[in-house]
């Protein structure tokens, strides 16, 4: 196929097994995140697809050519790290230009292709500004118009937004989203942030221990968690096992058998609702009323109520279970422990 394979591939550092034999296929054209926490293997991964990393077994190619033995500068790939890594000295159009330069391409070819790069990422105007003029964003925005100057087939993001804070990372990732669809550029981006991978990729894989546990079309992977671990990493609240899980099924009317992760806004007070609890914790938040909820045989549980909802520690109250925000997990073993 083309674009992105990896087969069986494993990395390691001298006896430690950083990767351990992961598959996967990126097509031309998509965007995948992969997602763990801190030390699973995940920046390994994407660094051994750069050529950075020796791969001690297994094969990586793209558009069916095999990259073993490649070096890094002729992968046709390009990198974009978290701190930019923008040349201080040079102003905005020179970092953007840099490697084009490099490839010795006409003055007119790069001015041309910088400026339409600038316009690309939403910094047209910035082209003489140095990058210590700049926001931490702003200069993303940069290092990415540079990673993609010269038309990459391929580009490598290692936590790209993670240096920034909260609500500009949350702007950028919509925006980076946006870009790379527009350049029709093939991406593979690692993160630990599950709402980042949502916000920028196409297809996500989850990763644990050095080894690769799902992997899919983001609402595929989002709605079918295939163990608990992974649908806590992927930001459910609660999962609910075994007896609790089958209490809680046959309340929503969902099919038995499987244990059941929980969003913080999947139980929902409702004086209609099939579920008795009790009002342990009550928080308003822009949005809604966020409720902690003690429910007989289930324990302490989350809930949300609208704004303007009179719920006060220790009142009764019912709850009724919003499906969407639920999903089934299979009951058993995870395929591996963390």
């Amino acid at each position: 196929m083309g674009g992105l394979v990896l087969r069986d591939v494993t990395v390691r550092y001298d006896d430690l097994v950083a990767v351990r034999d992961v598959s996967l296929a990126l097509p031309a054209g998509a965007v995948l995140a992969v997602l763990g926490p801190s030390g699973c293997g995940k920046s390994t991964l994407l660094r051994a697809v750069a050529g950075l990393e020796p791969v001690a077994s297994g094969a990586i190619s793209y558009d069916g050519a095999d990259l073993g033995g490649v070096p890094t500068h002729h992968r046709g790939f390009a990198l974009m790290f978290q701190d930019g890594q923008l040349f201080a000295h040079l102003d905005v159009a020179r970092n953007v230009g840099y490697a084009l330069r490099l490839r010795r391409t006409p003055r007119a070819e790069v001015s041309r292709r910088v400026g339409e790069l600038l316009e690309l990422v939403g910094l047209a105007g910035y082209a003489d500004r140095l990058p210590a003029t700049l926001s931490g964003g702003e200069r993303q925005r940069v290092a990415l118009a540079r990673a993609l100057a010269v038309e990459p087939r391929l580009i490598l993001l290692d936590e790209p937004l993670s240096a920034l804070d909260a609500t500009l990372r949350t702007r950028l990732a919509t925006d980076l989203r946006e870009i790379l669809r527009t350049a029709g550029t093939t991406a593979l981006m690692v993160t630990h942030d599950h709402d980042e991978a949502f916000a920028v990729a196409d297809r996500i894989a989850v990763m644990r221990a050095g080894h690769l546990v799902q992997d899919g079309p983001i609402g595929e992977v989002w709605q079918h968690p295939v163990d608990a671990d992974t649908a806590y990493f992927l930001g459910y609240a609660t999962v609910l096992t075994g007896a609790e899980a089958d209490r809680m099924v046959s309340s929503a009317g969902l099919v038995p058998g499987q244990d059941l992760a929980l969003r913080r806004s999947a139980l929902v007070v409702d004086d209609a609702g099939p579920l008795a609890g009790t009002a342990i914790s009550a928080l308003a938040t822009p949005e809604q009323l966020r409720v902690g909820v003690e429910v007989a045989g289930l324990g302490a549980l989350h809930a949300v109520a609208p704004l303007g909802s009179h719920v006060a520690p220790g009142d009764a109250v019912r709850l009724r279970i919003d499906a969407s925000r639920t999903a089934p997990v299979p009951r058993g073993d995870p395929r591996v422990s963390p």
